[in-house]
């Protein structure tokens, strides 16, 4: 039997791996929907934000559950906090989606995959209440310039486009939001049109080339002078208002002007790597989530995504800048960290879920090499990480053709490399998943027998195309030497993915285990096809050896 037999969907299909604020297509709404999966990490954590929710919910003028509107999401890179926070956006929307001839409300999506009957009563309770939602990727809506006032200017910006302001120029927004409280924005956008013969909406982004219809078609709404109006026009801009306090005072505005019971939820998809080291930019938060939650009484969420945990995130900046942010701390008093247990669930379930018929067939494959592969997938005494190898068949059933310890392995790699900065601009960012880099390594496998086991060479073409010029030149050059055979480059793809994780010595024991790609190898004619390769690469100078272990080098060093 091939691979590609063995999984209940096919695992070359298109997969939204990589969970985007901004893809709002009906086809992606739908899978992230669907492909949702309720671990039971995630379950508690559902728990625990809905219960906090409900309880502000339930009681409006309880300060201390009013206070707690700020929630942080954090995890490593491919824990799923993009998807976690996309799919709540789609439930307190009440999102339907329509698809390939089917309508469905987001909250049916949930049905079946949550074991606490509770639980989901809570969520239906909660999602049914009257709200807007806003996601958005905070980095792709900021100005570049990253000024200090970066952050309330994205809030404003997506506050401005919720209610059909100008989102690109406050000052224009906020005279449509001052004629719109006159109940005379509609009057204006008339005026507007007779003087020009265009719609306003169209036309405010070049506000520039028309402020002499503006400043009419002010004069004539407000039945004021033109001159008047002219005055306003020249310096509205450098005049314009921008504060915090001022933001969260029209966001109050605006949800009393829909009613008592009307909430809103910012939802902010990687402010922790936004902010980064700028104790500013973290001070302006926490400034933004006070506001909202003293002037609008719990009616106001804010919830963020960070690689980093809070304390994690807040430490750093202490110790760059001796700042106190004890009170951000109570601000985003609900926290919700993501583990690497999280993920694993996730891609057995949406990728490596295996057909009724062919499990049996697996048993029997495990049962008889249980022994052999005990023993072959382990790794130097030294190593400073638990990495497991199969624990049983249920195990085996679940993770076959990968082998348990590489979840845990490859979300160390990804996060290595980010840090030492080996990669390009774009998986520094996030935009590139788990789930990727797993489907990438099993479509490699789909077309070969049963017994193949995944090497971690494998997974390295889903990264390659994110990794820094200097490192996929010196290998791609390494592959072009006459000398070295095909198995000598993945040793040197191998070295590399280990290269910035201490815990994992680049030894001859511990680079076989990580190239083993079936149940039956022999690991003593492995052992040796890995010493002649590090010989090669040795000679080659594209290694140094230290000891027992090995190290890669790029053409640079």
């Amino acid at each position: 039997m091939k691979i590609r037999e063995l999984f209940t969907k096919d695992i070359s299909r298109p997969i939204n791996g990589v969970v985007k604020a901004d893809q709002q297509d009906d086809k992606s709404i739908y899978q992230e929907l669907e492909e949702f999966v309720v671990t039971r990490e995630l379950s508690e954590h559902l728990d625990r934000f809905f219960s906090v929710y409900l309880q502000a919910l339930e009681n409006p003028r309880d300060a201390d559950a009013a206070g707690k509107m700020g929630v942080w999401v954090s995890g490593f890179f491919g824990s799923g906090k993009s998807h976690l926070i996309k799919v709540l956006h789609y439930l307190f929307k009440n999102q339907i989606v329509k698809y390939d001839g089917q309508e469905k409300q987001a909250i049916k999506f949930l049905d079946g995959k949550i074991a606490d009957p509770f639980l989901f009563g809570n969520i239906q309770k909660a999602v049914t209440k009257d709200a807007d939602v806003i996601l958005f990727n905070i980095d792709s809506k900021a100005d570049q310039t990253k000024s200090d006032d970066v952050l309330i200017r994205v809030f404003l910006k997506v506050l401005n486009e919720l209610q059909g302001y100008s989102p690109d120029y406050p000052h224009i927004a906020h005279m449509e939001r001052y004629l719109d409280q006159l109940n005379k924005l509609a009057v204006f956008e008339e005026n507007f049109r007779m003087l020009t013969g265009q719609e306003w909406r169209e036309s405010r982004v070049h506000w520039h080339f028309t402020q002499d219809n503006i400043v009419k078609a002010l004069s004539e709404t407000l039945g004021q002078s033109e001159e008047a109006c002219q005055h306003w026009a020249q310096s509205a801009e450098d005049d314009f208002p921008l504060t915090i306090e001022n933001f969260a005072r029209w966001v109050k505005e605006y949800l009393d002007s829909r009613g008592s019971e009307h909430r809103i939820f910012f939802f902010v998809d990687e402010v922790g790597q936004f902010i980064g080291d700028n104790s500013k930019l973290m001070l302006n938060l926490q400034t933004i989530t006070e506001n909202l939650g003293t002037q609008c009484g719990g009616r106001a969420w804010l919830i963020v995504t960070s690689q980093e945990d809070m304390d994690k995130a807040i430490g750093s900046l202490k110790n760059t800048e001796n700042k106190d942010f004890s009170k951000i701390q109570g601000r985003f008093n609900t926290r919700l960290s993501l583990s690497s247990a999280n993920t694993d669930e996730v891609i057995q379930k949406r990728l490596l879920e295996k057909q009724d018929s062919v499990i049996d067939e697996l048993v029997g494959l495990y049962e008889p090499n249980a022994d052999i592969l005990g023993n072959q997938l382990t790794f130097s005494q030294d190593t400073g990480m638990t990495l497991q190898a199969y624990q049983s068949e249920v195990d085996f059933v679940k993770n076959y053709p990968f082998i348990p310890y590489q979840f845990k392995l490859l979300q160390r790699v990804f996060e290595g490399v980010r840090r030492a900065g080996a990669t390009g601009l774009h998986l520094s960012r996030g935009e590139r998943s788990m789930l990727d880099a797993f489907q990438h390594a099993g479509i490699h496998a789909a077309d070969k027998d049963t017994g193949v086991l995944v090497p971690l060479y494998w997974f390295y073409p889903s990264i390659e195309s994110f990794l820094d010029t200097a490192v996929r030149r010196t290998i791609q050059q390494a592959a072009e030497l006459p000398s070295l055979e095909e198995f000598d480059i993945n040793i040197f793809q191998t070295l590399f993915m280990i290269r910035y994780i201490e815990e994992i010595k680049g030894n001859v024991n511990n680079l076989v285990t990580l190239c083993i790609d079936h149940i039956d190898s022999d690991k003593f004619v492995l052992r040796k096809k890995v010493e002649e390769s590090l010989s090669r690469l040795e000679k080659e100078t594209l290694i140094s050896r230290s000891g027992e272990n090995y190290f890669f080098l790029t053409n640079e060093e």
